[in-house]
């Protein structure tokens, strides 16, 4: 069943056959586009299975909320920049395509770890945030700054 999403022309939001679950595809874009711009319904100070860390212990339900179904690929099209608070294009993204993100990129440790299904040849298998990333994954990956931020402390500690 597909949605299109009021007011704005760029995203669909499908409820696949179960009627539960969902996904956010792109109606066309380019790489370096901004698919949309997000801001917080509310702010936690933990995360929940729903919300997107925008700092080092801020953590925000999204707005819009159909942001919230955009899914998590070892393999992104998109990132969502916590600076600027935009979500971006990876890359030229068909219309049709699911909008996926790397969870990673915005968390450092999830509320629910989970065993990754994106299919991807380079999918990382357990998923648990960034600070359970090894070396590599580290390396292939673009962060959001309070990532940053925790990964270099870390460095700075093992010194």
């Amino acid at each position: 069943m597909e949605i299109r999403v009021a007011g704005d022309a760029r995203i669909d939001v499908l409820r696949n056959d179960d009627g539960y679950s969902r996904a956010l595809v792109a109606v066309a874009i380019g790489k370096d586009e901004v698919l949309a711009q997000f801001g917080a319904r509310e702010t936690l100070a933990t995360p929940n299975y729903l919300t997107v860390q925008t700092g080092p212990e801020t953590h925000i339900l999204l707005a819009p909320e159909h942001l919230q179904y955009i899914n998590h690929s070892c393999e992104p099209n998109v990132f969502f920049d916590t600076t600027r608070m935009e979500i971006i294009a990876l890359r030229d993204i068909a219309a049709g395509e699911e909008c996926t993100f790397f969870y990673p990129s915005t968390e450092w440790t999830m509320d629910r770890a989970f065993d990754c299904l994106c299919g991807s040849s380079a999918c990382l298998g357990r998923i648990a945030g960034a600070d359970m990333l090894d070396a590599d994954a580290l390396e292939r990956y673009a962060f959001n700054q309070h990532i940053l931020d925790r990964l270099a402390e870390r460095l700075a500690e093992a010194a």
